[in-house]
């Protein structure tokens, strides 16, 4: 039986919370399992590790984070540590996490369940059955680039100067991942990027190109705008299947994807590195997308299911479990069809509960699918 290591870090906010229904689930794998087992440990992140250390995640938390099979993140950050340096901010842990361990891949799903479609603000038809991933790059481009200033003029006036950045290789080695992807899901790539005005852009495309005809030509291929692909995101959503985009533009068409399926609150996000040459092994962080929330911070109001999709996400690509994963996102859909609901997808007619009592509905419906 394998033992797979793995490092918590439930950060600040609502990630404790939303941690501790992930820590059900692996308890409850754990008893049942003659697959695996998880050895599980836990450190600080974001403001958290601030306080207690004063910087936002330690070399020792590194160390651990390097050593683990994965790494489950719940979310960092919150107006208390809104005046401490710049270099200490409590999102400063999860941009070392992943430039440290080149966590490059950014894998975003937007899945709308049949039993949320309503709770969209775009129609059903549109949404019912969306199951897309964007795929961005996430330690290179405009949030890396060097020079990265606002500067005083001669003539008194500041400019802002954000520098976009790339290789051939980080290009190559991302599209690689959302050739690999595609196959696994219906076949189809679109490239995201700006070429029309970015020399980045021209690079994004003919990169991508060139990796296609090499790599993947077995494999569909569509160019297409990043302003474009934001409108047909709204317009026909169900056209994609994996989107591969840079650093910026991946960022604002992902929370543009997540607001189809009716809550930030629902949706997972895992950041790969390249596999080992030796073991295969992929450096992973698996978070949700949805930040820490301190406004209801305590009140076990939290939605815990984007970060148990998470650690769904976790088995399926870092830990060789896919049936495990399937049996997650099945025991949520199961939830979510039965009426419960927290605040944040709540609609007319169901069962508003809190953080612990989704938790353990989707634990009981686990139990049930493997009675």
């Amino acid at each position: 039986m394998a033992t797979f290591n793995l490092l918590l870090l439930p950060g600040d906010g609502i990630g404790v919370e939303t941690m501790a229904e992930v820590e059900r689930l692996i308890a409850f794998f754990n008893k049942k399992s003659n697959k695996a087992q998880f050895a599980t440990s836990t450190d600080l992140v974001g403001g958290v590790a601030y306080d207690t250390h004063g910087v936002a995640i330690t070399d020792a938390a590194m160390a651990k984070a390097d050593a683990a099979d994965a790494i489950i993140f719940g979310a960092v950050g919150g107006p208390k540590w809104d005046s401490v340096p710049y270099e200490h901010r409590p999102e400063a842990g999860l941009l070392r996490l992943r430039k440290d361990l080149d966590l490059f891949a950014n894998l975003r799903p937007a899945i709308c369940y049949p039993a949320l479609a309503d709770a969209s603000t775009l129609k059903r038809e549109v949404v019912e059955g969306l199951d897309i991933l964007i795929l961005r790059e996430l330690t290179g481009g405009t949030y890396f680039g060097e020079p990265k200033e606002i500067v005083t003029l001669e003539n008194g006036e500041k400019r802002g100067v954000d520098t976009t950045v790339y290789t051939t290789r980080e290009i190559d080695r991302l599209a690689r991942v959302g050739f690999d992807l595609a196959r696994k899901r219906r076949n189809k790539v679109h490239m995201a990027a700006k070429w029309n005005v970015m020399r980045t852009g021209v690079l994004w495309r003919d990169v991508v190109t060139a990796t296609h005809k090499a790599y993947a030509p077995d494999v569909t291929l569509e160019h297409i705008l990043a302003d474009n692909c934001a409108m047909q995101l709204i317009r026909n959503p169900k056209q994609f299947d994996v989107i591969v985009t840079d650093n910026l533009f991946g960022d604002v068409l992902s929370d543009e994807a997540a607001m189809m399926t009716g809550s930030l609150g629902m949706l997972p996000s895992a950041s790969l590195g390249a596999p080992d040459p030796k073991t295969g092994k992929r450096k992973s962080l698996y978070e949700p997308v949805h930040g820490s929330a301190p406004d209801i911070a305590g009140q076990g109001l939290a939605n815990p299911i984007a970060t148990i999709a998470s650690f769904a996400m976790a088995l399926r690509y870092s830990l060789d479990m896919a049936k495990e994963a399937d049996l997650v996102d099945q025991a949520i859909a199961d939830v979510l069809a039965s009426g419960l609901r927290t605040g944040d997808i709540m609609q007319p007619g169901m069962t508003k509960v809190g953080t612990t009592e989704m938790g353990k509905a989707i634990a009981a419906a686990l139990e049930k699918l493997t009675a």
